[in-house]
């Protein structure tokens, strides 16, 4: 008989996961190496690009007119270039961003990060390795670690008036479980000099107070309806479910979008909801009235990542924005949704964006950046990127802040880090 398996001595074992070590180590230092040099040629393309501009401005205000076989090509970048040189005439919306603190220790990517409703300084985040926590904003110390679900925790959204979270999961459930923090034993904490990073143990909840069954597909995203009582989920099954809070029975199953679903989140003071899918659409889902209605929506290219409800900006009216991976972000007007009134071309792929009460509208990128646009479509600032405060992976999303007077904007990316920002911003 033939050995199927064959048993590796411990002293050469132990030698391979030495050298495996070696070069998982070795390839890390590559990408970061590659990820400078990325900066450099970016930060060298934007220095070549302000030149070329500055000269073909020069070339203009003195007459000089360029060779006949060149006018037309020239004529088009002067077109484009005018553009971008009066948009940085005009007084920006947002500045002086500022790099203020990491929160460090998921041991796998983070897809969604939130902000309670409450007003307590915490941060919550949720990530591929199966866990959700609670940071204190100010000194990054983790306050409670969340295991109760099986799978990737792809969204978290934290409940309008009560200390509940709402997580998602590819394990196709959906928790609530307590989030509340004793911000007190923190401080006792943080006033003890003999305690060290290493002796704080991560207080652990495995237990929901809720869990929500009914998907077939892994559950991507889930939102409270107005008042709490109710939630709406989105899953890869190409449905969104409508849930009842307190019994946590199925109200209704939504139906008709072609490919997996991407996201859903509900309107802040009416019974409205948006639901975004591969299939390029994003829905509006109405239960204002004991029929409910659904209009669908076909104005991006790619897949729809985010779309939400907001009042921000262009003279306060409702308006419900979505981004997308063909690199672009739309603002409609809810009581007319022909068409777009503003369309933002992005560099990359968006992802979950956010918006501040005055229309600032930052936005994640596959690309590493966090852009900040307002809501004409201007391109207000860009979040710094230093060698070593700035996200090494794709930004998946976004949560401002505005109340907290340490760090109003957060970010979290696919490089394990959630990070805090201090953004300038105007009153109106």
């Amino acid at each position: 008989m033939h050995k199927t398996e064959v048993d590796i001595p411990p002293t050469i074992r132990k030698r391979l996961i030495h050298l495996f070590g070696l070069i998982e180590k070795e390839f890390e230092t590559v990408c970061q190496e590659n990820i400078v040099l990325q900066e450099k040629v970016e930060s060298l393309t934007e220095k070549v690009n302000e030149k070329y501009m500055t000269t073909e401005q020069f070339q203009v205000n003195s007459k000089q007119k360029p060779p006949t076989g060149q006018k037309l090509k020239t004529a088009e970048k002067l077109k484009a270039q005018t553009s971008k040189i009066v948009s940085s005439f005009k007084s920006p919306s947002a500045a002086n961003c500022q790099f203020v603190k990491e929160y460090g220790g998921h041991r796998d990517g983070l897809w969604d990060l939130a902000l309670p409703h409450t007003g307590q300084p915490v941060i919550g985040t949720c990530s591929a390795d199966h866990t959700a926590r609670i940071w204190c904003i100010e000194t990054g110390t983790p306050l409670l670690q969340y295991t109760g679900h099986t799978g990737s925790i792809n969204s978290i959204k934290f409940h309008p008036n009560k200390d509940l979270a709402l997580t998602s999961s590819g394990d196709q459930t959906i928790h609530i479980w307590q989030a509340a923090v004793n911000l007190d034993n923190l401080r006792d904490r943080e006033s003890d000099d003999t305690e060290t990073e290493d002796d704080r143990v991560v207080p652990i909840l495995r237990t929901p107070s809720c869990t929500f069954l009914g998907h077939n597909g892994p559950v991507m995203a889930s939102d409270w309806l107005l008042g709490g009582d109710q939630i709406i989920t989105a899953s890869w099954d190409r449905t969104a479910n409508l849930y009842d809070v307190e019994t946590g029975e199925l109200l209704n199953s939504l139906t008709g979008h072609d490919e997996e679903l991407t996201y859903a989140s509900s309107h802040h003071s009416q019974k409205l909801v948006v639901t975004a899918s591969r299939d390029t659409t994003f829905r509006l889902w109405d239960f204002r009235e004991a029929i409910n209605s659904v209009s669908v929506f076909q104005g991006h290219t790619d897949t729809v990542t985010c779309a939400v409800f907001t009042s921000a900006g262009l003279g306060g009216e409702d308006k419900l924005v979505s981004g997308s991976d063909d690199r672009s972000i739309k603002v409609w007007e809810l009581r007319n949704m022909r068409s777009p009134i503003t369309t933002i071309r992005a560099e990359s792929g968006v992802n979950r964006f956010a918006i501040a009460s005055n229309g600032v509208i930052a936005t994640p990128h596959d690309n590493r950046q966090v852009m900040l646009y307002d809501m004409t479509g201007q391109r207000v600032n860009r979040i710094p990127r230093t060698a070593r405060n700035r996200h090494r992976r794709m930004v998946t999303a976004v949560a401002w802040s505005e109340d907290n007077p340490f760090a109003n904007l957060f970010s979290c990316g696919f490089d394990r880090l959630a990070l805090g920002w201090s953004v300038q911003l105007c009153k109106d």
